[in-house]
């Protein structure tokens, strides 16, 4: 990934006034103290839509697709630069909840092809359960728009392949919503490991927390105001319970791959863009968990853990205990960061020795002519950034230019690869070995079945 790619835009300057300073992408600048501090949170930004210039003609036109938190997390965060003209949810509830919480001016429909036929909309922000991402994101990709798809990117190894593919076909400005990677803290931490502030790499632990456990859960007929067949989607068809739906939906392994692709997704990513694996992946696998059996229960692994070890012999752990986030482990020093703390001896040691930021690799600032900027201003003064913003604003600064956005499909692939590995080895029950060039475990075929999914006719994924 080219640091050149990664550079701000003007056109975000006029939509300062909708919100507080520190609307930014890649780069991070000083706070405008007249304008206000925006105040570093993960709950989403309550935008004052009083204050957006709803008149202006260089507004973007979006979709939002799947809407009931996190879609309406990052329509919120887009409305500074661009409008809302319609949302899609199979909830209805959902859906109008939504349209009220942006202003009321949507138009709202249940099947996300009304939406992608509209020839009035730039750019699309999906946010529904895993196991809908691709078929919506290339939909999208053929349909002309630009697509921010959240994590994790897919349901399946295979999925990525064909939807790397179509972007690079159809020439698609692609964001994921890894928005770690607009985090200062972990950019930081990235930039310090691959510049060997640590020294030689030894290791990396990464933990993300334990899969809910549950059930039996009783059936019941499914409410009025929800489409259950649409939602199901490629997967079997099954009665309805809420626990199936809306945000448990992660620890059914029907739609998702519990903590291992939900946080995976996300510190699986920042571990392997500071090793430098972020167009690879690890070469053996050994990934180690209980499955329960409780039926119409939670059926994704318990009490797992797995050891990856990559080309270069950097070794990878993965916890389900402990505190969360990523430790990186050189023969100089060891690094930690999480979403609230970036620790260690070297990054004490940036007060004397500090990083230029002229030697940045994985982004790049537009004033890189100001000498007496260290990376360790950066990391102070962008701390008061929220990093959903930065990563929406970054991708709407590269639908303009078309620039490549900082979480590429290519490299997010890979990421959510290597969750599903784990999750593929704790399934087969042993050590695997994998070939990241392509794509497919050593001699192994049991494995290779697991690289995809049986899909429910009438919802077969395209191409």
């Amino acid at each position: 990934m080219g640091s050149s790619k990664h550079t701000r835009r003007g056109f975000l300057r006029s939509a300062a006034g909708a919100l507080a300073a520190g609307w930014v992408g890649s780069r991070i600048s000083r706070p405008n103290r007249a304008a206000g501090d925006v105040v570093y949170v993960e709950t989403p930004l309550q935008t004052d839509l009083s204050k957006i210039d709803f008149s202006r003609s260089d507004r973007f036109r979006i979709g939002a697709i799947g809407v009931r938190h996190q879609g309406s997390v990052l329509a919120e965060n887009a409305l500074p630069m661009g409008d809302v003209v319609c949302i899609c949810d199979v909830d209805r509830q959902v859906a109008e909840m939504a349209k009220q919480r942006l202003g009321g001016r949507a138009d709202v429909c249940e099947d996300y092809r009304t939406l992608l036929d509209r020839q009035d909309i730039d750019a699309v922000m999906i946010a529904v359960p895993d196991h809908w991402h691709t078929t919506i994101a290339i939909a999208a990709c053929r349909a002309g728009k630009a697509v921010y798809c959240e994590k994790p990117l897919t349901l399946t190894i295979d999925e990525g392949k064909l939807l790397c593919r179509v972007v690079k076909e159809t020439n698609t400005v692609f964001q994921v919503g890894t928005w770690q990677r607009s985090d200062c803290r972990f950019r930081l931490a990235c930039e310090m490991v691959r510049q060997g502030r640590i020294g030689k790499l030894r290791r990396v632990t990464v933990t993300m927390g334990k899969n809910a456990t549950g059930g039996p859960f009783p059936t019941e007929p499914p409410p009025a105001y929800l489409n259950w067949d649409l939602w199901l989607g490629q997967a079997p068809k099954v009665e309805y319970c809420p626990q199936r739906c809306h945000n448990r939906f992660r620890f059914w392994y029907e739609y998702s791959g519990g903590q291992m692709t939900d946080w995976g997704a996300h510190h699986v990513d920042i571990a392997q863009w500071a090793i430098g694996m972020e167009h690879s992946g690890p070469v053996t696998i050994d990934g180690r968990g209980r499955l329960p059996s409780i039926p119409n229960g939670y059926n994704v692994p318990i009490d797992y853990a797995a050891t990856l070890v990559y080309p270069d012999g950097t070794v990878m752990e993965i916890l389900d205990s402990g505190r969360r986030g990523i430790m990186f482990e050189g023969d100089r020093g060891r690094i930690f960061v999480n979403r609230g703390t970036l620790a260690g001896k070297p990054v004490e040691q940036l007060q004397d020795n500090p990083l230029p930021p002229t030697d940045y690799q994985l982004y790049r600032h537009d004033d890189l002519n100001r000498a007496d900027r260290t990376a360790s201003d950066e990391f102070e003064l962008a701390g008061n950034y929220p990093p959903i913003a930065n990563h929406v604003a970054n991708f709407f600064d590269c639908v303009r230019s078309g620039n490549t956005p900082i979480s590429d499909v290519v490299s997010q692939h890979r990421s959510v690869s290597t969750c599903h590995l784990v999750n593929i080895s704790i399934r087969v029950g042993r050590k695997l070995t994998w070939d990241p060039k392509n794509e497919l475990f050593v001699a192994d075929a049991e494995a290779n079945r697991f690289l995809k999914r049986d899909q429910r006719e009438g919802f077969e994924i395209p191409g």
